[in-house]
Parts: structure tokens; sequence; C-alpha cells
């Protein structure tokens, strides 16, 4: 299967996440607005999220994956049957720890996240109390990115793609029904979200077990002294953790780079981190289309490539994957930047969420949109760096970024507050992408292919069509103030994006771009 074939599949399944995912922000918006409860939520479901990042869906995959598929690649299937079995057990014994020390320091935890929640101490309490409940979300979804990264390597992307769904319908559920519910008791309606994440974790992680069984890789892990002893001495083992030693010192910085955002929302006007929340949810949709997308199927695949010494093949998907973010990317990001309004007022703007939320977190997704093409090149370049076991070179630059995020915050932020924060993100996203091209490039592990120029060209002149449709009708009509016309509002949008597609994707044939070329085997 190509590339761009096993990077649609993964997109189709990761559009459905994103879909139910804005249903779900959408229904949160409309039945809790944006205030210091819903900020709340937002810093205590984000502390799970932060350690997941950290161990789960960043270092660990970044270790993990690379060591998998060059492992079936040069000893077989059995022997990587049997480092999948000393590698689970060994992450379960450090899951188990991990969650028992966050429930315990959810307070300490909260308070390094976001003490401005201090001002509030109801909002506070809440937080703490959220934290405790689905810290251990954290454990479902390390055995999640577990199971996904062996799927991925088995070229099984369809599950590991779909299941967010499941988060985001138990989500719903729980502001659906739950919430309600809670209100007719005299608690506080915002808990039943963190009962849904919990429940949406347990879902997520029991869906992943059919499909490895299937393919006769179901983890047997040991959970025993011996086992767990042996576990950590298994040289497969040792090598991922020296591969995760640098990696999720890369993470870090990209995670303290969150936690200080969301310490400086924190003292910004209540509502802040949720403006934030709900534009980052916004620009999430795009980045996993393209970006997620693009590099979970890339990984294994340069991996492979790299263990094989095939250097033509490891160039050739680098070459298609950075393709692919341009010519897909590039065109959302325009959207984000002259659309964002009408956007944000035809997702959000119901019930709670006010005309200044509206405009709150437009200017806070415009700043995410100016980096979008960067975020989305960092999944696809990254990946070059990891399948050669290069975990110390985006470290670097990872560090360096950070240096230059929380200047660009001290320049913007007090001209423009909470969205300075995605303006920041933004600027430095472009720095770092372009950083990681020139580094594989100086170690000559990439060569562009011939044609670039051109390529760059077409797209950019059917960008700037793009540009121009959008830009007249976020003038041409009022988007907020057809809040009483929910259906109305939503089928303009639709057939604004609709022309949208047909004028860009008919700018590149005009321009004489084949994109057919970029289906590749």
């Amino acid at each position: 299967m190509s590339l761009i074939k096993s990077a649609s599949v993964v997109s189709l399944l990761t559009l459905a996440s994103r879909i139910t995912g804005l249903a779900r922000e959408l229904l949160i918006a409309s039945a809790f607005g944006a205030s210091a409860m819903t900020d709340a939520f937002n810093v205590a479901f984000r502390i799970p999220n932060l350690f997941r990042r950290l161990f789960a869906e960043g270092a660990f995959s970044q270790a993990f994956v690379p060591v998998l598929a060059a492992s079936r690649e040069q000893a077989g299937d059995e022997a990587t049957h049997r480092l999948i079995n000393r590698v689970t057990t060994a992450l379960m014994g450090v899951l188990v720890l991990t969650c028992l020390a966050g429930v315990l320091g959810a307070p300490w935890l909260v308070m390094a996240l976001a003490s401005g929640l201090g001002q509030n101490p109801e909002s506070e309490a809440a937080a703490v109390l959220m934290t405790r409940w689905m810290f251990p979300y954290i454990a479902f979804m390390s055995l999640v990115s577990l199971s996904s990264g062996i799927l991925n390597t088995w070229r099984r992307f369809a599950v590991p793609a779909a299941t967010p769904v499941l988060l985001n319908l138990a989500m719903i559920g729980a502001a659906w029904w739950g919430a309600p519910w809670l209100q007719t008791q005299g608690v506080q309606p915002i808990y039943a979200l963190a009962a849904g994440v919990m429940l949406g974790g347990l879902l997520q992680l029991g869906v992943q077990v059919p499909a490895l069984a299937r393919l006769g890789v179901l983890p047997r892990p040991r959970l025993s002294w011996a086992g767990c002893t042996e576990a950590w001495q298994d040289e497969g083992t040792r090598r991922i953790l020296r591969l995760m030693a640098p990696a999720l010192l890369g993470v870090s910085v990209a995670q303290i780079s969150l936690l200080i955002n969301t310490q400086i929302a924190s003292y910004l006007p209540a509502g802040s981190v949720s403006w934030l929340s709900y534009a980052d949810r916004l620009m999430e949709f795009p980045t996993a289309l393209l970006g997620v997308a693009l590099g979970v199927v890339l990984m294994p695949q340069l991996s492979a490539a790299r263990a094989a010494d095939d250097d033509a093949r490891y160039g050739a998907l680098l070459d298609t994957g950075l393709r692919l973010v341009l010519l897909l990317a590039l065109p959302c990001a325009v959207a984000l930047l002259l659309f964002a309004q009408p956007l944000v007022a035809v997702l959000y703007h119901y019930g709670a969420f006010q005309v200044r939320d509206v405009s709150q977190t437009t200017s806070a997704l415009m700043g995410y949109g100016i980096g979008l093409v960067g975020l989305v090149a960092i999944k696809v370049l990254a990946p070059g760096f990891y399948a050669n076991h290069d975990t110390r070179t985006p470290v670097r630059i990872a560090v360096a970024v950070l240096v230059l995020t929380q200047l660009l915050n001290l320049a913007l932020v007090p001209w423009l507050a909470h969205a300075g924060l995605a303006w920041s993100i933004g600027l430095a996203a472009l720095v770092n992408a372009g950083w990681l091209w020139l580094g594989l490039r100086r170690q000559g592990r990439y060569q562009p292919a011939a044609g670039w120029g051109r390529f760059v060209l077409q797209v950019v002149v059917a960008c700037g069509v793009l540009a121009l449709w959008l830009a007249w009708c976020a003038a041409s009509w009022d988007w907020t103030g057809l809040q009483t016309q929910p259906w109305t509002r939503v089928g303009a949008m639709g057939a604004v994006l609709a022309v949208s597609a047909v004028l860009y994707f008919g700018s590149l044939r005009l321009t004489g771009l084949p994109l057919r070329t970029l289906w590749r085997p």
C-alpha cells in the first residue's frame, strides 16, 4: 500500500474522530461556555494528557516503533513477539507507580500547571479533584499507544486511527446525560466530563485487544518479580530506554512550553485557558488529519527502509510526505487565518458561548493558523530522525525553540493577551520545522527530488485563489448574527467549504499539477 493510500485510510478514520471531537466541543461549549469551571476541567484534563504525551505518544512511541520495526525486519515475528511481551511487562510496572504518584500529588500538579487557579478556590478544588479522577487515564492511553505501535508496525492502521472516536462518544454522553443528572443531584455538572474521560480511556484500550489477538501479537506480560526483572534486563527493552532518554527530553521541552503557556493563561482573564483550548481543538483537526496521519504511516515505513539500508525508499517517503504537507496544510492554514471567525461561530456559538467568546477564540485560532504548516511538517520531519535512531538532534532543536517561544511570549502576550500564546506557538513551529528540514539536509539523509520549485509555485497560486474567496465569504455575512438560524449558518459554511475545495483543486489542475503522481507504491 502506498504512502498516500495508507495515510488516506488513517485520515478518513481520523476525520471521523475529529468530527465527533468537534461535536463534543460544541456540546461542551454550549453547555458550559468559557468560565472558571471549564478552565478547571481543561487544566485537570491537560495534566494526564501532558504525561501521556511525555511517556505514551511521545518518547515511548518514538523509541518503541523504530526498534519494533527493525526487530521484525531483521529477527522475524517470533522474536518480535517476545520483545513485545517484555516491553509490556516493564511498561505496566512503571504505569502503576506513575498513576499512584499522580493521584497523591494532584494538588502540586495543579499548582505547577496553573497556579493562577488559586485566585478562585472553588475552581482550584475542582481541578484537583478531577485530576485525581482522570490521572489513571494515562495508564489506559499508554497501553493504547503500545498497542497502536504494534498494529502500525504490522501496517494495520484502521483500529488505532478509529479508537479516539470512543473517547469523544463517551464525553458526549457524559455532557448530554451525565451533566444534567449531576445537576439534579446538587453536584457540580462539570464532573461528568471527568467520568466520560475515564470511560473513553477504558473503551479505547478494550477495542485494541481483538485486533492484536487476530494478528497473534496480543502482549502477554509476566506480572511477577521474576518477569519484571527479566523484562528490564532484556537488550531490546534497554535499547528502547536508551532511545527514550533523549526523546523524553525532547518531548519534555514541548510539554514545558505548554506548562508555561497554561501558567500564563491562568493569570489572564477567566476563560483564557478555555478560549485557547477551544482554538486548539479546531487547530488539531487539520493537524491530526494531515500531520498525525502521515507521521503514523511514515514512522514504521521509514524505520523498515533504514533497517534494510534502502536509502532510495527512505528519501522517496520523506519527499512525498513533505509534498503532501505543503499541498494539504497550506490551504488549511489560509482557511484558519481568513475564515477563522465563521468557523468558530458556526461550531461553538450556541447556548452559553457568547459573542465575546467567539472573538477571543478566533484571535487564538489565527495564531495557531500561522504555524499550521510547521506543526504538520514536524510530524513528517521528526520521524526522519527517529528512523535513524537519532533522537538527539530533534531534542537540541526543541530546546532552542522553547527559548524562542518564551521570548515571543514576552513580546506578544502584553499586546495580544491569550492570543499571543497561540501566535508564539505558531511562529516557533515554523522555525522548528525549518530547522529539522535543514538538519536532514546537512546530514545527507534527505535530498529533495526534482520539481519542487514548480510545485511550490502551483500550490501558492491555488492558495491565492482560495484566499480571495474565503476573505470575501468571511466579510459578506454576519456569521455571529445568524445564531438564531443554526441550520442556515451550517449550510452556508458547508457550501463555502465545498466551493473552496473545488476552487483549490481546480486551480491546481489548471496550473498543470498532476496530483496522481503522488500516488506512489
